[in-house]
């Protein structure tokens, strides 16, 4: 297993240089890493897919309502938690690859469409829900095109970050589940989701005038689109 250091460096290697100078950022890496140095023997894959799992099954309690919205709340935290551990498994190792990192991808994108699932299974609106689940796909969209459009670099760290999507998905329920005796688990539910739909379009904006000052820059010149570009 690599040293903590030696391992933020080469995950910011494969983020597109991506700083970890940032508490938030530097913070989960690194509880990551502690939780990931236990199991290194582990197949990244296996964290990836439990991962998974683990989001998909919060929406059973969020559809229970009430004090299970707490639990809902808690799995939601643990996917985020073991997806971030799959990531040490495979850089603290050594063992990333390319079909790992797009593997991981999709993996992050299905438990984020589990977080909108389960947000409105406990009540939030459902075009609300859709809206939350698609401000959290859009700005790695944006990512993704940008780097067809040959953009090497990942952009600024923008406030609607994946640690920043688990905790609001994870607070939100979990939140609700405490005053559900109180009658306004629905009201926290709907303030959670809408908070976290306009940090997504902050997010998104962020990135979009990132990439796009980029890509009218001089270094942009001679550039081709990747496939599918116009």
């Amino acid at each position: 297993m690599r040293s903590r250091e030696e391992y933020l460096a080469a995950w910011s290697e494969w983020h597109g240089g991506t700083g970890t100078a940032s508490p938030l950022v530097r913070g989960w890496l690194s509880i990551a890493y502690a939780l990931a140095r236990p199991i290194a023997g582990l197949p990244p894959a296996v964290a990836t897919a439990l991962g998974v799992v683990v989001a998909a099954a919060a929406i059973v309690p969020a559809a229970a309502g009430g004090a299970w919205l707490i639990a809902a709340g808690l799995l939601i935290g643990l996917s985020g938690l073991v997806d971030s551990i799959d990531g040490a498994l495979a850089i603290g190792t050594g063992r990333a690859s390319q079909r790992g990192f797009v593997l991981d991808s999709v993996a992050d994108r299905l438990t984020e469409a589990a977080y909108a699932a389960a947000l409105w299974a406990a009540g939030a609106p459902g075009w609300l829900a859709v809206a939350f689940g698609a401000l959290c796909w859009l700005p790695d969209y944006l990512r993704a095109r940008a780097g067809q459009a040959g953009i090497d670099r990942t952009g600024p760290l923008s406030v609607w970050e994946r640690p920043t999507r688990v905790a609001m998905a994870g607070m939100t329920l979990g939140g609700a589940g405490v005053v559900a005796g109180l009658g306004h688990a629905d009201l926290v539910v709907l303030a959670g989701t809408g908070v976290g739909a306009a940090l997504g379009a902050v997010g998104t904006v962020q990135l979009g005038l990132w990439f796009r000052g980029v890509l009218a820059g001089p270094e942009a010149s001679g550039r081709a689109p990747g496939p599918g570009g116009s």
